[in-house]
Formats: C-alpha cells, sequence, structure tokens
C-alpha cells in the first residue's frame, strides 16, 4: 500500500476544479469502477480503487486530468487513500457529552457496606482522619504560626454515652472551613490528605510527610457502618466561624449550618458525634472504646484519651447504733472512737490509652532486650521471653520496619502447622493497625509460628485497608522477611547454649520440615537448620553439617533409615554391612522425615540414599567375588523366585547383610516399607495408588548364612523337598516383619511358626509318664519257669563267722 502524503494530495487531486482534502486518519476504501478507453497498452479494463469518488468515472479523462503516464500511480493496482470529501459534504454530527449520574443514597451504602467487612474499623478511620488533622496542622504551623496561637495540646479525645448510644471523637487538628466540609465531606471518594500530599510535592521548599494516613476520601464514611446520623462540628484557625455538618445513613443530601450556640464553640479542631444505630450501640460502651483504640491505633503518634470510669477508696463514718449510743453516754470515762468503713469513690476522667510506643521506629541500637521481651508480651499477649528477636530496616524498592520473634513454646495444640491463618503478624501502615488475618501474603505456612510486626508507607491495600493485595511489592516483602526468620533462627542453633536450640527444635521441627516440602526455592537455607538422630548418636540429634564432618573420605552420600523409633531403627537388617564399615546413618524417626528428606534430594552436593532400597552401593566392589557368588547361588536365587511367585520381583545376592539371612528391600522409586506403613494408616488413603507404589520389592539373600547355605544345598539335590519349601516361605514371612513391612495374612505367618516350632520341639523337655511307658512282652518259657533265691549269709570280719 501507498499513502499519499497531505502535500502532493493538495498538489495532484484535482478534478473539474474541485479540491479533495487530505487528512492524516484512514478513511474506508470506496471502489470506482472505471469504463471507456483504459490509459494502459493493453485494452482490459482496470478497476481504480479510491477514495476520491464514488460511482463510475471516465478513466481516459481521469488519466489526463492527473496527468498520469501509463505507468501511473494508481491504476491497474489497489491503493490506499487518506482523502476525505470535500468541504461541500455535509460535517459530521456535534459530539453530545455526558456526566455519569448517581443514586447518591444507593452509592453511599456500597461504599459502607461493601468496602469494609467488619464493623469495628470505623473507629480506626475515623482515628486516622484525626492524626491526619493533627498531622497538617503541625506541618504548617512551622510556616504559619499564627496557625497554633490557641495554646491547644495536639491530642484526640474520645467519650462515650453507652446509655444513648453516642461517641464524640474530637481532636485538635486543622479543622474545616465550610468550602472543605463541601470539598472533603460533601464530595465522595475525594481525600483532603491526598490533596494536602499532592500540593506538599508541588512545593519546592515542602518536604513529604509519611505521616499521613489517609489517601481514598473514604474513611470518613464507614462512621455510616454503625450510625444512623453523623454531626461533624469544625473550626478552622483560617476562620472565624465554626460550621456544623449533618447527614444521615441513606440519605442523598447533607446540610451546613454555621455555629450559633457560644456553649458549643471549639478553639480548633473537629469534633464527630456518631449517633449510634440500634444494633452496634455495644460500641459505646468505654471499655469496648478503649479495647479498639489498644487494637487498631496503639502507635498513633499523637495522644488519644478515652473517657473511662475511675475509682478511689476512702473511709466514711458509720452512724451508731441508738443502743450503742446511750452505752457510750453512760460510761463517760471511756474513750469515744468513731467508726468507719472503707467505700469506693466513682468518678470519670480521661485515660492515656496509646501509652505503648512503636519500637520499631527507633534505632535498634538504642533499644534493650528488656524493651524487646516487653512489647513482645504486651503485643502478643505472652507471658515468656521470646526465644530470639530480629529488629530491622528495609530500604530501597520497598521500604519497611518489622521486628520478629521466635517465642519459646509453641501454640498449645500445634494448629499453626495445618491453619496458616494464625494472627502472628501484625501488619501497620504508618502506625495504624491493618490486619494479622493473610493467607501466607507475608509468611509461608511453615514459618507462621514467627511473631511479629511489620510497619510499611506503601503497602499495596485495597480501599478498606483490610486485604493486601498480591503484587511484586508484597512478594519482595514476603522473600525478605523470610531471610530475616531464617537469619534470627540460624542465630539460634550457632547459639554457645546449645539447649537454646533443642528447645526451639522441640517445638518448631516439624514446622521447618514443613518448608522442606512446600518451598523448594528455600532449600539452601532450610537444610542446616535439621536435626536427626544417627547410629552414632542416638542420644542427642546432629545436624546435616556434622553429618558430613564426619563422612569417611570415600564415602560419596549421606545414608538413611525411617523407622517409627530409634530402637527400630537400631536393629534394623539393613544397617548391619554399614555398622562394620563404620559408616553413619542418620535415624528418620518422624513421619515427616522421611518425605522432607526426599525433597531435600542433596546437601552440600552429598546425595541422601535410604539403604532400605535396592541397588545399594557402598562404595567396594569385588567383581571376582560377585561372580563366583552368582554362580554358586544363582540357581538357588532362581528356585527361591519360583517358589515366592509374584511376591517379589526378584531374588538377588545382598551386599548389606552380615548376620541376617535375608531381608526384604523396596523399589528405587516406590515407597519405603516406613512410608508404606504411614500411608495406609491415613485416613483417606488412596488404595489404588498404593497398590502401584508398593508394587516392586526385592528378596535379598545373605549367601554366608548357614539357612542360605543349607537351601542352596536343597535347591541343587532336592528341590521339591516340601520341608525346604516351607523355609523359604517362613523365611521371606520372617524378612517381611523383620524389614518393617506388615504381613498380610498375620495368622497364617503364626500358624507356620508354630509348625516349625513343633518340628523343632518335638518330645525335646517332655518326661514320660509311668501309665504310659509300654514294657517288652515275655515269652512264655519266661514267666513259666521257676526261680530258686539263694541265701547268702553275711561273713564275719576276718573270715569268721
Amino acid at each position: 500500500m501507498y499513502r499519499l502524503c497531505r502535500r502532493s494530495a493538495s498538489a495532484l487531486l484535482r478534478h473539474d476544479g474541485a479540491r479533495y482534502n487530505i487528512h492524516a486518519i484512514a478513511t474506508p476504501i470506496f471502489s470506482a469502477t472505471c469504463s471507456g478507453d483504459s490509459v494502459v497498452e493493453t485494452d482490459a479494463k482496470t478497476r481504480w480503487y479510491s477514495v476520491l469518488a464514488s460511482g463510475r468515472c471516465n478513466t481516459s479523462q481521469s488519466s489526463a486530468a492527473l496527468n498520469l503516464n501509463k505507468n501511473g500511480f494508481f491504476l491497474g493496482n489497489r491503493y490506499e487513500s487518506t482523502a476525505a470529501f470535500d468541504a461541500s459534504s455535509p460535517p459530521p454530527p456535534p459530539l453530545e457529552k455526558y456526566e455519569y449520574q448517581a443514586e447518591v443514597s444507593r452509592l453511599m451504602d456500597l461504599i459502607v457496606n461493601s468496602l469494609y467487612s467488619n464493623k469495628e474499623v470505623f473507629l480506626r478511620e475515623l482515628i486516622s482522619n484525626a492524626s491526619d488533622a493533627l498531622d497538617k496542622l503541625r506541618y504548617l504551623g512551622v510556616t504559619e504560626p499564627e496557625l497554633l496561637k490557641d495554646a491547644v495540646d495536639l491530642d484526640i479525645r474520645i467519650q462515650t454515652d453507652k446509655d444513648n448510644g453516642i461517641i464524640t471523637i474530637t481532636d485538635s487538628g486543622i479543622g474545616m472551613t465550610q468550602q472543605d466540609l463541601v470539598d472533603c465531606l460533601g464530595t465522595i471518594a475525594q481525600s483532603g490528605t491526598a490533596k494536602f500530599l499532592k500540593a506538599m510535592k508541588d512545593s519546592k521548599d515542602a518536604g513529604g510527610d509519611s505521616n499521613l494516613i489517609g489517601q481514598f476520601g473514604v474513611g470518613f464514611y464507614s462512621a455510616f457502618l454503625v450510625s444512623d446520623r453523623v454531626v461533624v462540628e469544625t473550626k478552622s484557625p483560617k476562620s472565624d466561624k465554626q460550621y456544623v455538618w449533618e447527614g444521615e445513613a441513606n440519605a442523598s443530601s447533607y446540610t451546613i449550618r454555621e455555629e450559633t450556640n457560644p456553649e458549643k464553640l471549639l478553639p480548633r479542631g473537629t469534633r464527630l458525634t456518631l449517633y449510634l444505630k440500634h444494633d452496634d450501640k455495644g460500641f459505646a460502651h468505654p471499655e469496648r472504646i478503649q479495647k479498639l483504640v489498644k487494637n487498631y491505633s496503639q502507635f498513633v503518634s499523637f495522644p488519644i484519651y478515652t473517657w473511662q470510669e475511675k475509682g478511689y477508696t476512702k473511709e466514711v463514718e458509720v452512724d451508731e447504733d441508738p443502743a450503742e449510743a446511750n452505752k457510750d453516754k453512760q460510761d463517760e470515762t471511756a474513750e469515744k472512737k468513731k467508726k468507719t468503713k472503707t467505700v469506693v469513690e466513682r468518678y470519670w476522667d480521661w485515660e492515656l490509652t496509646n501509652e505503648t510506643q512503636p519500637i520499631w521506629l527507633r534505632n535498634p541500637k538504642e533499644v534493650t532486650t528488656e524493651e524487646y521481651n516487653e512489647f513482645y508480651k504486651k503485643t502478643f499477649n505472652e507471658y515468656l521471653d521470646p526465644l530470639a528477636s530480629s529488629h530491622f530496616t528495609t530500604e530501597g524498592e520497598v521500604e519497611f520496619r518489622s521486628i520478629l520473634y521466635v517465642p519459646a513454646v509453641a501454640p498449645m495444640g500445634k494448629d499453626d502447622l495445618i491453619n496458616p491463618k494464625t494472627k502472628n503478624i501484625r501488619l501497620y501502615v504508618k502506625r495504624v493497625f491493618i490486619s494479622d488475618d493473610f493467607d501466607g501474603e507475608l509468611f509461608p505456612r511453615y514459618l507462621s509460628f514467627v511473631k511479629g510486626v511489620v510497619d510499611s508507607n506503601d503497602l499495596p491495600l485495597n480501599v478498606s485497608r483490610e486485604i493486601l493485595q498480591e503484587s511484586r511489592i508484597v512478594r519482595i516483602m514476603r522473600k525478605r522477611l523470610v531471610r530475616k526468620a531464617f537469619d534470627m533462627i540460624l542465630g539460634i542453633s550457632m547459639s554457645e547454649n546449645r539447649a537454646d536450640y533443642e528447645k526451639f527444635w522441640e517445638n518448631f521441627g516439624k514446622y521447618l520440615k514443613m518448608g522442606c516440602i512446600d518451598d523448594r526455592e528455600n532449600h539452601k537455607p532450610l537444610a542446616p537448620l535439621l536435626r536427626f538422630f544417627s547410629s552414632q548418636s542416638e542420644d542427642e540429634m546432629i545436624s546435616l553439617d556434622e553429618y558430613v564432618e564426619n563422612m569417611k573420605p570415600e564415602q560419596k552420600d549421606i545414608y538413611f533409615i525411617a523407622a517409627d523409633s530409634v530402637a527400630s531403627a537400631r536393629n534394623t537388617p539393613f544397617l548391619e554391612k554399614l555398622l562394620e564399615k563404620d559408616l553413619e546413618v542418620l535415624y528418620l524417626v518422624d513421619p515427616i522425615d522421611e518425605i522432607a528428606v526426599q525433597n531435600l534430594k542433596s546437601y552440600k552436593e552429598k546425595n541422601f540414599v535410604d539403604i532400605s532400597k535396592e541397588d545399594l552401593d557402598l562404595g567396594e566392589k569385588n567383581e571376582e567375588k560377585e561372580k563366583v557368588m552368582k554362580e554358586e547361588f544363582g540357581q538357588t536365587c532362581d528356585w527361591i523366585k519360583k517358589r515366592l511367585g509374584d511376591k517379589v520381583a526378584s531374588v538377588q545376592i545382598s551386599n548389606r547383610l552380615s548376620s541376617s539371612p535375608c531381608v526384604l528391600v523396596s523399589a528405587k522409586f516406590g515407597w519405603s516399607a516406613n512410608m508404606e506403613r504411614l500411608m495406609k494408616a491415613q485416613t483417606v488413603g488412596d488404595t489404588s495408588s498404593m497398590e502401584f507404589m508398593r508394587g516392586r520389592r526385592v528378596f535379598e539373600i545373605n549367601p554366608e548364612h548357614p539357612i542360605i547355605q543349607n537351601l542352596n544345598a536343597a535347591s541343587k539335590n532336592c528341590p521339591d523337598d516340601n520341608d525346604a519349601l516351607r523355609v523359604v516361605d517362613l523365611l521371606y514371612d520372617a524378612a517381611l516383619v523383620s524389614s518393617g513391612f506388615t504381613p498380610e495374612n498375620p495368622a497364617e505367618l503364626g500358624s507356620k511358626i508354630y509348625e516349625m516350632l513343633g518340628m523343632n520341639l518335638q518330645g525335646k523337655w517332655s518326661v514320660p509318664d509311668a501309665a504310659e511307658v509300654q514294657y517288652p512282652a515275655a515269652t512264655q518259657s519266661q514267666t513259666s519257669q521257676t526261680y530258686e533265691a539263694e541265701v547268702v549269709e553275711p561273713a564275719e570280719a576276718g573270715g569268721q563267722k
């Protein structure tokens, strides 16, 4: 396509004195079917595509008018032009502009009830507005001291009337003029704070004040969450008049009037009066207000006072009984004593509610350990000091301050391992509490035991400031928080007091193992924190660093065995050869250990190897000996495989046994005996996958054991002997149990054992009964023959009778 420029088209495109205007914006292409003599050498008719005219035109006339040769610009091809219709064409219809219309009462209802999911945040929003008003006054007072001429303290005061359901919030801030009321309260979603911040940025000699909280212009309307009617009385130091703004819920209008009652005049600032709804009058209780202030606005930089009932004790006189009075008159000499009692005198007074200072804003070098511990106990209602704490400030792409703690004990019930919403991380934005209800946005599930506070000025929050939106900033913040948590835990592990980390591991070891499964990106910082028992350290857990340090020079892998206890792991036949070679084996006795280690795969370029799996390589191979053994026992392996059938995948000569006759090992990529046991115990276990994962087992024999040698002879001399075949069956069942598997038919195994015992013990220790003794039958001649007894007299000594 060719596009004509404006100047060329202006010079060329003239026809019968009419001038065509060219526009930069492309218009739809109209086609004109041209007839007549062609200007090209051939007599073929040519279609001329142009936006210059519509209908039929004479090609030759048009060509001449344009003074084009036979290789003309348009003829014989399709081109796009930006020419429009001439000036005589009717102009396009004018655009009509409309503004969006809104049902104000409906819009207010949507704002109030859609943005805020929790009614109690109304107090947080109104206190934040009051704090902004005080900050503005403090900022403007630097350049305009006359604004602070009224010596009024910069504070916020909240008073309640629980009987009538009224809450009054008063601040001594900048206040508002009549026009400010119209702009800020009468215009929805216009933030006076945002406007003030913009003016500050535009000012050449003013720096930004990050203490200002508001930004959306809807926080004030949260008052209608709990109120039927709101009255705003405000006095600006820039005006001599005080104005009253009044609005009702679900109303489309509001009123503004000048305050004329001298008793209600303010020296400066704003007073909000909330007339609560019938169902929300519980917010007017002083204790409820004090609790909400402590929760949401504890760290606002200005003092917040609440109107609280107080009491003190005093002694008052008690009226005497008339009978006792007469008795005292009779005894004039007795000393008269006045009787009193202790009573509590009640009164109302202002009480400072936010007395705890945000220590995360201070320099870490200036904060003592006692202050960190005290802050931890107050903030999280703990009674024990934390094991460790970390106070840091992050600057750069994301700026925030934080203090993290590792608790001394795990939560009761250990529910945090399952439920990530632990309320352990309190998020603040400009010292105002936002939320502690997160689902893994700031911390992963396996670090949910870490407690702390995070304060930032530029978090991506939604309008209600209750939901932390997913964004790149949040991901960066999460990454840095996790790294600091790992550094804090690593500090505990490197402590001189080894008992500190033992205590930590006892409470939170399962959490870190869960991290090996959930968080592949952080395997590197997680692995040094893990602890396990081993064959050389059955009483005290060791780290992977200690294991690697104790490895033999020729050892290439990290060996482990999974079992239900240290005793079971110690007595397993898989360990026999490794113990002979003094190779250390890790004992994975926690149900989650095996899965965690399998997800780690390696540590410091050393692979984790399960010694209960097939193809175990212990580093020593004698090919000649293996060849001799295969020739000698190859027939025996085939004979045993034929007897066991599909129970085993193969029968092999073992290199891991020394004292046991046989062992049953798992497939390299299947479940181990321990994993099979755990999966069977699952409530919602999948039987189909269980059959698939446990399908392949290898039966390994020890050629040096006498039983195997006897079976080797039986396989060659009498392979069909029933006793030999029963021994093979019993060996398989015994290996099944000793290797950690569960026999499919325990009763059958028991009967085989009883049968074998009966064969070996028959008559071994029994004593024959006299009644059951059978003597051989005597012959007739022996019974009929009579014998005479010979009497022998005793001889005397010396041969004398």
